[in-house]
């Protein structure tokens, strides 16, 4: 330990930080460039062959040129994939099978009723939709 002082050990630390930084960036490009619907395959080719040849300057013409449209398609990404969350929670809510019928493992009136006030605390479903599924369990 002797051999290695510790300002050396913070500069190895930063710099290993830095690698994976550097390295999830450029993986968030790569599938950008992908998922992106607004370029065309020749397009995407260019870019990919920038990013991957020239990487450093690849990305940072790629984060000027694209950032902002990058950005846009994480948020609708974001907003489908919790549109079909919630959509998957109302069915679910929603499905009408009795609470013993139900998975293997008999679940009972009381766990269905607590998830459901779970799910209504949550804000993932409505007070109505909250209402619906009680009646169905408890009936």
């Amino acid at each position: 330990m002797d051999n290695y002082p510790l300002l050396n050990i913070f500069w190895t630390m930063l710099e290993l930080f830095l690698w994976i930084l550097w390295f999830f960036l450029l993986f968030k490009i790569i599938t950008d460039i992908f998922r992106s619907h607004d370029i065309g395959g020749w397009a995407k080719a260019g870019w990919l062959i920038l990013v991957i040849l020239v990487p450093l300057i690849g990305v940072l013409i790629y984060v000027i040129a694209r950032g902002k449209s990058m950005g846009e398609r994480d948020v609708a990404q974001a907003k489908q994939s919790e549109a079909a969350f919630k959509s998957y929670i109302r069915e679910a809510a929603a499905d009408g099978t009795p609470a013993g019928e139900g998975p293997p493992g008999g679940r009972s009136h009381v766990d269905d009723l607590a998830k459901l006030a779970e799910l209504k605390s949550s804000g993932a479903i409505s007070d109505e939709e909250y209402r619906k599924a009680k009646e169905k369990i408890l009936a």
